[in-house]
């Protein structure tokens, strides 16, 4: 007699979670993640708690016959690299040349591969940015479950109009990020793990992967805003950088939320919160909104950005560095 789909789902819940607590009991003190000048935590944290995101998705490659061969040899590669990145600090010139063979196989499987050169060149070059721009974003608790399961969420909705990809993959995702947010999600210095580079990187690529099918599907760009809030943070704190002549590869502390966890000193539960809630405002226009409301959404959140970054950096962070 075949099990009842809820049993399934708490047998999967289970497995994660024993998963990632054998993960902190017995892995914690081979990669803890040591405090310093950059840090926004004040205490030892095991790192690559986020593993348990590419489980949550072997379950559904596992239980599903299979399906997405090439994404998923691709986020196994970009797994293991990160793993590695963890515990021995890999360079850039070694990551690079990982992400993009990764990138094309996920490419290659949402069939963007079959479109023009040039459309190709962009995909490659956006994709690699995002799971780079998740990596920088990836600083204080809670932030990348918290805004991830906003993205899981929007795809979720639009894969009910337009069916681009089963729903057990975005639930399964979705599980594992819920799982890790339990042990992540805690107050300033409480969390059980972070989700180090393996978890920032492998959800990166788990999100990509159906966006990219959303845009085959539909052939609208649009739905690139997924990520706005990330795109725009990131974006922005990198053209600042330059702007200081800064080396854009090293770690920083002057992305917005580090600002305001840091030196202005908001909760990282209200920082990570905040930035999920403007995640879901680009949702909503997205799904309720035409062309001209999402682009006139966009430069004004661009423009409220910029004006409260400025804010923030002269009220806080100025006075600190002049210190």
């Amino acid at each position: 007699m075949p099990l009842n789909p809820s049993i399934h789902w708490l047998i999967y819940t289970a497995a994660l979670f024993l998963l990632e607590w054998l993960y902190i009991r017995y892995m914690g003190a081979q990669l803890l993640d040591m405090p310093n000048e950059r840090s926004s935590h004040q205490q030892p944290t095991v790192r690559g708690g986020g593993v348990i995101f590419f489980f949550g998705a072997l379950i559904f490659y596992v239980t599903h016959g299979l399906p997405f061969g090439w994404f998923f040899l691709g986020l196994a590669a970009i797994t293991l690299l990160s793993f590695l990145d963890d515990r021995h600090t890999l360079s850039s010139s070694v990551r690079l040349p990982f992400q993009l063979l990764a990138v094309m196989l996920l490419l290659w499987q949402a069939g963007i591969m079959d479109f023009h050169w040039l459309i190709i060149l962009l995909a490659i070059i956006v994709a690699t940015g995002i799971i780079n721009a998740y990596n920088f974003m990836d600083g204080i608790n809670g932030i990348t479950g918290a805004y991830s399961l906003v993205v899981i969420f929007g795809l979720w909705a639009f894969n009910r109009i337009y069916g681009f990809i089963d729903p057990d993959y975005l639930y399964t995702v979705g599980l594992a990020n819920l799982v890790f947010l339990w042990f992540n999600f805690r107050s300033k210095g409480r969390a059980l793990c972070f989700a180090g580079d393996v978890g920032s990187v492998s959800m990166a690529f788990l999100v990509i992967f159906p966006m990219s099918l959303l845009i085959a599907t539909t052939e609208n760009l649009l739905f690139i805003l997924l990520l706005a809030v990330y795109g725009v943070d990131s974006v922005i704190s990198i053209i600042y950088r330059l702007i200081k002549r800064e080396n854009i590869f090293e770690a920083h502390r002057t992305h917005l939320y580090q600002y305001l966890a840091n030196e202005a000193g908001w909760s990282h539960q209200s920082v990570s919160l905040w930035y999920a809630r403007f995640q879901m405002g680009f949702f909503a226009l997205l799904f309720f909104g035409g062309t001209s409301a999402i682009l006139t959404g966009f430069v004004i959140y661009v423009i409220a950005y910029l004006v409260f970054r400025q804010y923030i950096y002269k009220k806080y962070v100025a006075p600190a560095e002049q210190a």
